[in-house]
């Protein structure tokens, strides 16, 4: 229950006046319920000429020490007034009115109490998604190397969905149960405390039953759902390399894979909800033991005389009977509830994750560059392992730097220092002078454009695309931009030119053509620094022609971080470093490189 209030707390009080407003008709309910059921002592005792109407011949005075014999008293004269007006039969037609009337109100207010408590639990709901969807997007890229796509895919979807099954939906029982169980227990006790006492002793034993199934559900439901994960992982990894599954006839093997996780989850689910379903019958079974021993006795108090007349007796039991329901509805939110919080707690890995990229306090706040990107030793790792060491190199402004070396030697590693996608360990990253760390974040990446190995596009149109970034580009800002990336020749030819739809990633496109849409995003946003992550490398000849224009083009004037596979792109760098086991080991221009018989040459001659 602690876990379960704590959710609550952090989502619900932006809902409190909903939650005021279900409370409230929670009360009016319980309370009409009360009278309206009070409506069967009069009618039974009519019905059964018991007498008990008969008795009051006078109005008594309010009495507070004796609350009970006060009300009983003036109830029964009432009932007496109105048989000697207008006989039993019109007196009957009168409470039965009066039993509709209270019932039309408790149903009116029954149902206001569940529709003020909708709007609470969609929009908890749609707060963790979007606080999901905040943190995912905020968080820094070291996060997502260890995490996988497709089990924050199940977190967003299956984890989020089994919240609102599971704890919203128990919102309604667990605000309305406990004020009825008040009602209904205060009137019993007002009817007859000592059958009252009687009873009371088996409700702990009915909820410390739940309590032990309902703890033993949560741990299942915590193994369902990783199990969950492991299957969207799998459907988000086929889905990524299909073409590779068929290539080497591996359906079979993906298939077998995937019917032993799948089968893996069916069971524990299964398991889950065979336990959730014993939630019904053994409450049923528990309420019924309980009102067979009521009935036993409050028969013997009845029949011996003890301070309770029969048609009291069974309206103490339709009370009793009424209470029972919102104890089931408890005991199953009891079960509910576990697997809400199992999947609330894989939740919380995302949400509770550390951002170990800050915001700085008081940032410095940068609008241009000037001057020069300096790495002064600096050094890096990933864990334990070093992926950069001792890096000094400056980068004055306008020049092109190029980056060399083995797969695996710390060249996407270095650019992605600039940016501050990572922080360093030791040493610092400067911009005209000033550490990226004291920099806003957003003023620094503004300063930066990419293009990168994969070009990484939405599923929307070429027009959204290129002007990714930048608000208010106007058509024709969209249309030079394509121009100079060689893009716009085949944006016009497409079905609806700069409205066209690329599909999911660019799927639509060819390699050459989406590389050319990502130059043309950077291209627009006109950054003074550009990171060129081997922009060319998985190109055909002639589509690597065209976005080396592309690229010669966007390079003008800016200051450009080039890392590249193919040497022969990088001749005409203004300086070239030859990165080997995260170190610089030779730096210089192309010409000057080949001319020492060092790691550049050799790699300059393989490649020949």
């Amino acid at each position: 229950m602690k876990e379960f209030l704590q959710v609550l707390w952090r989502f619900v009080p932006p809902y409190k006046k909903y939650l005021g407003a279900s409370i409230v008709f929670n009360i009016l309910s319980a309370v009409l319920n009360i009278f309206s059921f009070a409506a069967l002592i009069p009618i039974l005792q009519i019905l059964f000429q018991t007498g008990d109407a008969d008795a009051a011949t006078a109005y008594m005075a309010w009495d507070w020490s004796n609350v009970q014999a006060v009300l009983m008293n003036n109830l029964n004269y009432l009932v007496n007034q109105l048989i000697n007006s207008f006989g039993q039969t019109t007196t009957l037609l009168f409470i039965g009115l009066f039993l509709a009337l209270m019932t039309a109100l408790k149903t009116g207010a029954y149902f206001l109490s569940s529709a003020t408590i909708i709007p609470i639990r969609t929009g908890v709901v749609r707060d963790i998604r979007n606080q999901l969807y905040k943190k995912i997007t905020t968080l820094p890229l070291g996060f997502f190397s260890e995490e996988r796509k497709g089990d924050i895919i199940a977190r967003m979807s299956g984890d989020v969905q089994e919240v609102e099954s599971s704890i919203m939906s128990s919102l309604d029982m667990l605000f309305k149960n406990p004020i009825l169980i008040i009602v209904y227990f205060s009137t019993l006790l007002f009817v007859s405390w000592q059958l009252t006492l009687f009873t009371i002793v088996f409700v702990p034993l009915f909820g410390w039953f739940m309590g032990i199934v309902g703890r033993k559900l949560k741990q299942r439901s915590i193994q369902a759902q990783a199990l969950w994960s492991d299957t969207m992982s799998q459907v988000e990894e086929t889905l990524g390399g299909l073409r590779i599954i068929k290539a080497f006839c591996a359906e079979d093997k993906m298939n077998r894979r995937f019917n032993n996780i799948n089968s893996a989850y069916r069971n524990d689910i299964m398991r889950v909800n065979i336990r959730q379903s014993m939630a019904h019958p053994m409450s049923e079974f528990l309420g019924t033991i309980m009102i067979v021993i009521v009935l036993w006795f409050g028969g013997v108090l009845v029949l011996t005389g003890h301070a309770i007349t029969g048609p009291t007796f069974i309206y103490y039991m339709v009370i009793l009977y009424s209470i029972i329901q919102p104890l089931k509805d408890f005991s199953k939110a009891g079960y509910n509830i576990p697997k809400g919080l199992a999947s609330m707690e894989r939740i919380d890995k995302i949400l509770m994750a550390e951002n170990n990229i800050k915001e700085p306090e008081h940032p410095k706040h940068i609008n241009s560059f000037e001057h020069q990107i300096e790495f002064r030793n600096v050094s890096f790792r990933y864990g334990e392992q070093w992926v950069l060491r001792d890096i000094n190199l400056t980068i004055p402004k306008g020049k092109t730097i190029a980056l060399v070396g083995q797969s695996g030697s710390g060249k996407s590693t270095m650019v992605d220092l600039i940016p501050r996608y990572y922080d360093v360990q030791e040493g610092e990253v400067l911009i005209d002078g000033i550490n990226v760390k004291d920099l806003g974040i957003h003023d620094l990446r503004q300063l930066i454009g990419n293009v990168n190995q994969e070009a990484i596009l939405f599923n929307d149109s070429f027009r959204n695309n290129i002007s990714f970034g930048v608000e208010n580009a106007t058509d024709e800002q969209i249309a030079e931009a394509a121009r100079i990336a060689n893009a716009y020749e085949f944006i016009m030819q497409s079905e609806h030119q700069f409205d066209t739809n690329i599909g999911d990633r660019g799927g639509r496109l060819s390699g050459g053509q989406r590389q050319r849409i990502s130059i043309a995003r950077a291209i627009l946003k006109n950054p003074p620094i550009l990171i060129l992550d081997e922009a060319t490398s998985a190109l055909d000849t002639e589509s690597e022609r065209l976005v080396q224009d592309a690229l010669e083009r966007l390079m003008k004037t800016r200051t450009t971080v080039a890392i590249a596979h193919r040497l022969s792109t990088i001749k005409n760098a203004h300086e070239i470093c030859v990165l080997y086991e995260g170190r610089i080991v030779e730096r210089g221009t192309h010409e000057s490189l080949l001319t020492i018989d060092g790691y550049y040459k050799r790699l300059h001659e393989m490649q020949k």
